[in-house]
């Protein structure tokens, strides 16, 4: 056997009535602490043994050198822990995207690309048409999400401007602060950014705020990540996008016994979608200078379980519904049919996950003839029946 394939070789699974697990992801933040949550659950069901978030003397993440395990999950961030775990020679799951994927790991991570567009969606379906990214350098992931949200926007024709400074919200706000007032006073009004993940959103809040700049109506600002805490004690309150963490955690689970029973290492990423965005008052607008476009939405939205129509909102608008059809075009770049039915299966979907109402319930409610109606529709729509969806995503929100 060559230097190299002994390198990368993992042990054979020890065979002891428990297995020992380590997880070496920090729990300070929400995601982390669902990613553990669920991993552990599935551990205690299968019968491990877990170490959880050992630290060494200087405090980084580090598995002991007396503990002789089975296998990891584990937040791979910096080469430091790539190193330490591979000369463990056990099964390793990763859990972040921060680093390059390498054959002798598995992973599983959010989807980006997913993630992205619902954020331009929802940036979009308030009117914003100027959009910007801010990404200071707070780990490879950061790059990794602006760019896929850059190139969202790029396809849907708008133009993107993206900060990518080199300091990290937590140590360097004051060179954050004249860098990136210096890059917002050069961008249009309103504009809305999407931020990598809570904490340099509600660092751009508090530089908005400084700099006299209302949030959301000059600047709506969008999280990447959503974080219980950090988002709501945030001025305003910080909307966000809520991961699907549990879900990778439980995933990461799976896929780590069946390394440890043997099985080759998954050559593919998984990748979770997210789970849907939580509006709070940071994009809490409608940034419309069409006061009939405006209009129509701000309709549409509070009457989205109604049965709507076209036609109806164009009578409740007083315009013909060829002029509303024309303006959403120029406006939006949809039509009224389509707004109503994204508005429309977003309640379907905000009263799957936080109701226990039954589907047939739901459908009335939300202008569907019957729960088979919804259901085929849900299906077509979302590529999923409304059942599987909510067991799913309720899995994951309620642990």
């Amino acid at each position: 056997m060559s230097d190299d394939e002994n390198e990368s070789r993992i042990d054979e699974p020890r065979r002891d009535a428990a297995r020992h697990v380590g997880i070496l992801v920090e729990t300070e933040d929400s995601w982390g602490r669902h990613v553990v949550e669920a991993a552990c659950r599935f551990g205690q069901r299968a019968g491990w043994a877990v170490l959880i978030s050992p630290r060494d003397a200087r405090g980084a993440l580090r598995l002991p050198r007396v503990w002789s395990g089975h296998g990891v999950i584990a937040a791979m961030r910096t080469r430091a822990t790539v190193q330490h775990l591979r000369a463990l020679r056990v099964p390793v799951v990763d859990v972040s995207n921060t680093l390059a994927k390498e054959p002798w790991f598995a992973r599983v991570t959010t989807d980006d690309r997913v993630r992205a567009e619902m954020a331009v969606d929802h940036l979009s379906g308030r009117g914003v048409r100027q959009f910007a990214c801010y990404a200071p350098a707070i780990g490879r992931y950061s790059g990794v999400r602006a760019r896929e949200f850059r190139a969202c926007v790029e396809a849907r024709g708008f133009p993107c401007a993206t900060y990518l400074g080199e300091d990290e919200p937590g140590t360097g706000w004051l060179t954050n602060y004249t860098k990136v007032s210096e890059w917002l006073a050069d961008l249009p009004r309103p504009l809305g950014v999407f931020a990598a993940d809570p904490y340099p959103a509600r660092q751009l809040a508090e530089i908005c705020a400084t700099n006299g700049v209302r949030v959301p109506d000059g600047v709506a600002i969008l999280s990447g990540d959503d974080d219980e805490l950090l988002c709501h004690v945030a001025s305003p309150q910080i909307s966000s996008i809520e991961l699907a963490s549990r879900q990778i955690g439980e995933t990461a689970a799976e896929i780590l016994q069946g390394l440890m029973d043997g099985g080759a290492v998954p050559e593919a990423v998984r990748r979770i979608p997210p789970l849907r965005v939580r509006p709070r008052q940071s994009t809490d607008l409608l940034a419309i200078d069409d006061l009939d476009v405006a209009r129509a939405l701000r309709y549409i939205r509070e009457r989205a379980g109604a049965g709507l129509d076209v036609a109806a909102v164009a009578r409740a608008c007083f315009v013909s519904r060829r002029t509303l059809e024309k303006k959403f075009r120029d406006r939006l770049g949809r039509s009224p049919g389509e707004e109503i039915r994204r508005a429309r299966f977003e309640r379907v979907k905000r009263l799957l996950l936080d109701s226990d109402r039954s589907i047939a319930s739901i459908a009335l409610e939300c202008g569907f003839s019957s729960g088979e109606s919804l259901s085929q529709a849900f299906q077509k729509q979302l590529g999923e029946p409304p059942g599987r969806y909510r067991r799913a995503r309720r899995n994951d929100r309620d642990g």
